[in-house]
């Protein structure tokens, strides 16, 4: 007989599926600590900044225009970029505050 019968190797119970997406979920937990988790931290961070703005903050809007908050609405800002120059601008379009006014003691 010049032909012999071929036979399936045995699969090897779950042990080697599951060691094959090991490498994936290993990638997964990396991308959340080095991306997911700090850019969620940015926002936290960026959310508690934008709430907490109020009149007489120096503030720098996203387009690059720095002035003094001199009017706060519910999702907009007056801010002043010039004497006399007052803008509207989106609550959450400040990139960053500059200078924050000091909280006015009650006189008692």
């Amino acid at each position: 007989m010049f032909v012999t019968p071929a036979y399936a190797q045995a699969a090897g119970g779950g042990a080697g599926a599951i060691a094959q997406f090991i490498p994936l979920i290993l990638i997964f937990v990396i991308m959340y600590f080095l991306i997911l988790r700090p850019q969620q931290k940015r926002v936290k961070e960026h959310r508690n900044m934008v709430e907490a703005l109020k009149r007489g903050d120096q503030v720098i809007t996203q387009g690059g225009l720095i002035g003094k908050v001199t009017d706060v609405k519910d999702d907009e800002l007056t801010v002043e970029i010039a004497q006399g120059v007052k803008v509207r601008v989106v609550r959450a379009t400040i990139a960053q505050v500059v200078n924050k006014t000091a909280p006015v003691a009650a006189n008692s």
